[in-house]
């Protein structure tokens, strides 16, 4: 079963001669251990397409279904709820809270949803090792870099043992060394851990890592292609042909 399905996907915003289409009749299909990278000019609809499949905003028509979920027909309850245990989010610019370290950060998504706070802490330890960060369990956000931030920010999106990871231009604020380590992250979470992953990126090079990559523009969804493994070029090429470059 898909992990994603949006069909016929669109968002317009205002109305008469002030709408804008954000997003047009966009369909998609993205498995379990996918590892899909979202490009596309400034504008072109992107973070609109991630907002809508992640809840973050309602469809003006079209349907996002998350393992055969309607999201679009939930109430806002129902869409926080299913936000909180199922999908999980990673953002350019961090989002850590400076008072909590980076356990404490890592385990918010279990704590919100009141699992109990030592188990709750077991769990982001766990992953904070998995995503390299055993020395860093204690460290608050001001005592790690920017790719260790981003990475506690990676090991809290995957502590509920979500279906999706939804990435927003998540190396827009790294290095260029830290922006491919965390991309190589992401893979990993695809393709060792299982989860469906989609990043949004305006860099080549970290749409690399993916294995397809969807080009957008104006709003639609004009091509997407297969990545072959390691190729570093062909981001570039993809979006020479679907005119983008």
């Amino acid at each position: 079963m898909a992990i994603v399905e949006v069909s016929g996907l669109t968002k317009i915003y205002g109305s008469g001669d002030t709408a804008v289409t954000a997003l047009d009749h966009a369909d998609l299909t993205i498995e379990p251990g996918e590892f899909v990278a979202v490009m596309g000019p400034s504008g072109c609809g992107k973070s609109t397409l991630l907002n809508l499949i992640g809840g973050l905003d309602k469809p003006t028509s079209g349907t996002v279904r998350i393992a055969d979920d309607d999201i679009a027909k939930m109430d806002d309850a129902t869409v926080t709820r299913m936000r909180r245990r199922r999908l999980g989010f990673v953002f350019q610019f961090f989002n850590l809270i400076p008072v909590l370290d980076a356990a404490e950060n890592a385990a918010l998504p279990l704590t919100l949803d009141g699992v109990a706070p030592a188990e709750a802490r077991r769990r982001a330890q766990e992953w904070l090792v998995k995503v390299g960060l055993d020395t860093r369990l204690h460290n608050r956000p001001d005592q790690l870099s920017g790719g260790q931030q981003q990475r506690v920010a990676v090991a809290r999106a995957l502590v509920t043992d979500p279906d999706l990871i939804l990435a927003d231009e998540p190396t827009g604020n790294l290095d260029s060394r830290s922006g491919d380590e965390i991309a190589d992250l992401l893979k990993q979470a695809a393709t060792e851990w299982n989860r469906a992953v989609v990043m949004v990126t305006h860099d080549m090079k970290i749409a690399s890592h993916a294995q397809r990559i969807v080009l957008m523009r104006d709003g639609k969804i004009v091509d997407d292609v297969k990545l072959p493994p390691g190729d570093g070029q062909a981001a570039r090429v993809a979006m020479e042909k679907a005119g983008l470059l």
